[in-house]
């Protein structure tokens, strides 16, 4: 896994220690406070990761637009968490702002396993049923009164920002011909069924694995309901080319909707690569591998 990033990436980000972490565990947890505090490694751009103990990881938003991701997981993963196949951060603590820290804060029980590298997948044909399997499950949980998705929304709604990043990667990389599949994306027919739950960003960062298999997914600030098709996303920006079609049938996706998730991949990583160029160079290598991904795929169609 790469160091974790401590370079600023956003507006408004504040400094996370583990003497800050030490401090606030031991006012508001006291039953906790003899255990040692660690930085986590992580490319993640929304939260701080510090591990407590060898059985828990505390998890702090770095900036202003990460915070109501908190309320968000403590209420929505004991649902959610359950009825999956696989492993899903278990919220134990809900800290408050004190010791200098502005925002409310989590602990989880640790989970083990590691991120899976984009080009490097030990038993890709598994993890493509694993995954598959995940957001298949994922779907079929009850919607009803469930957070909207601002990633289940038409793939029109991200054709704004997404030119907006092909223009600021003009001269970088070749954006005419990222336009193309970009623009045949849009053409897809927009999800005519019923609004189904998404994780919403599954990301190699987001993913564990172990054994070779699926060990749980982690970071569902973003799950809600709406169109599911930007979880196809993970075909992309994990998967190699020979396991797409694995993970594809274990989803039942159709060519309306994997042309979506094409879309959805292709969009994140073009809006990401320019805003971490330089911020968080892991991420947009990944972004980069997507782009490649997916021209390569055109050329072959």
């Amino acid at each position: 896994m790469a160091p974790m990033n401590t370079v600023e990436m956003r507006e408004g980000e504040v400094g996370i220690d583990p003497p800050l972490v030490g401090r606030l565990i031991a006012r508001q947890f006291p039953a906790w406070a003899a255990l040692p505090v660690r930085r986590l490694d992580s490319t993640g751009t929304e939260n701080a990761m510090f591990r407590l103990g060898t059985e828990l990881v505390v998890r702090l938003p770095r900036h202003p637009g990460a915070v109501a991701d908190v309320a968000h997981e403590q209420r929505w993963l004991p649902r959610l968490g359950p009825l999956l196949p696989v492993a899903t951060p278990e919220p134990l603590g809900l800290g408050e702002p004190d010791a200098g820290f502005p925002w409310p804060w989590s602990v989880y029980r640790w989970l083990d396993g590691r991120n899976p590298v984009a080009g490097a997948v030990a038993e890709p044909e598994r993890l493509a049923e694993d995954l598959g399997g995940f957001v298949s499950r994922l779907r079929r949980i009850d919607p009803h009164g469930g957070p909207a998705a601002a990633r289940g929304v038409p793939l029109s709604a991200r054709d704004e920002p997404t030119r907006a990043a092909l223009a600021q990667l003009t001269g970088r990389i070749d954006t005419a011909a990222v336009t193309a599949p970009w623009e045949e994306a849009l053409r897809a027919p927009a999800h005519s069924g019923p609004p189904a739950w998404a994780h919403a960003d599954l990301s190699p960062g987001n993913v564990l694995v172990g054994g070779g298999r699926l060990s749980a997914v982690i970071d569902f600030g973003c799950a809600g309901v709406g169109d599911p098709a930007v979880d196809l996303i993970v075909a992309w920006n994990l998967l190699p080319g020979t396991a797409r079609d694995t993970f594809r049938r274990a989803v039942g996706a159709g060519e309306a909707e994997w042309a979506r998730g094409r879309g959805w991949a292709l969009s994140i990583s073009l809006i990401q690569l320019p805003y971490y160029w330089h911020s968080n160079p892991a991420l947009a290598e990944n972004s980069r591998h997507v782009i490649a991904e997916i021209l390569a795929e055109a050329g072959a169609r």
